[in-house]
């Protein structure tokens, strides 16, 4: 597959069956063969995508003194700012061409889930970034949920079943910048080739070239969506519970050519996670003779620790 395809979220979420059905089927052909899709019909509106925009260009434009002071020791950058060049791909040393921020999630009616997540952190210079961070989260939690509801029934399950693990799970909303390179980058990428932990990745900011996604011939294909589209792909967690039938695929963030090294490059994602306790043993009906069992079984909470420590983002 050359070319990422496109759905409409509006027909999983129309009354008409057909459509439905429709929608399902061409998520999960995506996801099987490629595993990313770019999908329009979600709940952000244009208002809200241009406020987020506006507060983080914001927040990326303060003094790196003032920045500083958000970047959280011990918890592993799971809130708050990580500064440029921290975080590095799987089995690299070299730490990727960016800086960003972490909103995680607003834990409701479970105070054993909101001692377990760390505090979202305010920004006290910007009055307007935590609130517009939190309804963008929201949004996007809610896309998410109904993505997954149209790939438990490509997968044969309860349309359902992923509702009461995403609820209160550790999601979290990634607004990134790429500064503007000043320098010969020494075998150093915007991100390098990598594939997401979670269960399904939704992007924001896929609108000029630079994400590529390896599709399964190892060819990079340039990842572009429409100003109304997300871009969505499968993450570590999702291939791993489908036996490897849903592609978490490798993509990477390359450097633009010299002539737009001025520029920055904004892009947020939201990493759709479970919570801890789910399990990620491999389902039953995606392993039969033809495709064993590939993956030991382990919890959400185990893997994600697993590749933290892999990222260099905690100790181990």
């Amino acid at each position: 597959m050359s070319a990422i395809p496109s759905v409409d979220l509006q027909d999983f979420v129309s009354e008409d069956p057909k459509k439905k059905q429709k929608f399902i089927q061409e998520l999960g052909a995506a996801f099987e063969n490629i595993g990313f899709v770019a999908l329009s019909g979600h709940f952000l509106s244009d208002g809200l995508v241009e406020n987020l925009y506006v507060e983080i260009k914001k927040f990326f434009d303060l003094p790196q003194e003032v920045k500083n002071k958000y970047e959280i020791e011990g918890i592993g950058g799971q809130r708050g700012y990580t500064s440029f060049g921290k975080e590095h791909a799987k089995g690299r040393k070299v730490g990727d061409l960016k800086e960003f921020w972490h909103f995680g999630q607003y834990v409701e009616d479970d105070a054993k889930l909101a001692e377990e997540y760390p505090d979202n952190v305010m920004v006290e210079e910007l009055p307007h970034f935590n609130k517009i961070g939190k309804e963008t989260y929201k949004m996007l939690e809610k896309t998410a949920k109904y993505v997954l509801r149209a790939l438990a029934l490509h997968l044969g399950l309860e349309e359902t079943y992923f509702d009461a693990y995403i609820k209160n799970g550790n999601s979290i909303l990634r607004p990134i910048h790429y500064p503007p390179i000043t320098e010969e980058p020494q075998n150093a990428v915007r991100a390098a080739a990598h594939g997401d932990i979670n269960l399904i990745t939704l992007l924001m900011g896929a609108h000029g070239k630079g994400l590529q996604v390896q599709n399964h011939n190892g060819e990079w294909v340039d990842a572009i969506a429409r100003p109304d589209q997300l871009m969505i792909n499968v993450g570590d967690m999702l291939s791993r519970l489908t036996n490897d039938q849903l592609k978490s695929t490798i993509h990477q963030v390359v450097n633009p050519p010299r002539e737009l090294w001025g520029t920055s490059r904004y892009s947020i994602p939201f990493f759709m996670h479970p919570v801890s306790e789910m399990p990620l043993n491999c389902l039953e009906n995606c392993i039969d003779e033809d495709h064993p069992k590939k993956f030991a079984d382990i919890t959400a909470g185990e893997f994600l620790n697993e590749r933290l420590i892999e990222l260099g983002l905690i100790k181990g």
